[in-house]
């Protein structure tokens, strides 16, 4: 490959990167925000940091398509070690932690909303029947079993 093509490929390569490095730090912003949301019960927000959490997600698969590409048209770029990609993978494992934490707080929550209902139900939430066209029904507490 002669130097100028490989010159641009790896500027085009670090163009790519310099954008992914853009999009974890607004994904992690996403993430902060959610998390202001779920803490605040704030619906309206907490669906607008999913959406664009979602969209930052679309186009960080985007940029890695790219990327992948650019680095198969160079292999030689691949093997030698980048720091600037390390930075990219430490910033998605950050996202990743931020997101499970989001997760991990939603489930709580969801798991005391399960147990309430069953309080106020008499039902337990977990349990529940299907019949023989396949409907489900929820338990009560207690049923008779047989009419005396």
């Amino acid at each position: 490959m002669n130097p100028p093509l490989r010159q641009e490929l790896g500027e085009a390569l670090a163009a790519v990167q310099g954008e992914m490095r853009q999009a974890l730090d607004q994904l992690a912003a996403a993430l902060e925000a959610e998390r202001t949301a779920i803490d605040a019960g704030d619906t309206e927000a907490l669906g607008h940091a999913g959406t664009r959490k979602q969209t930052l997600m679309q186009q960080l698969e985007q940029l890695d398509l790219e990327r992948r590409q650019l680095a198969r048209e160079q292999p030689q770029a691949e093997a030698a070690a980048d720091p600037a990609w390390d930075a990219i993978v430490e910033s998605l494992r950050h996202c990743h932690r931020l997101n499970q934490r989001n997760g991990g707080i939603v489930s709580q929550r969801l798991q005391v909303v399960r147990q309430a209902l069953a309080v106020l139900t008499g039902a337990d939430g977990d349990s529940g029947l299907y019949d023989r066209s396949g409907e489900l029904h929820a338990g009560a507490r207690s049923r008779p079993l047989a009419a005396a």
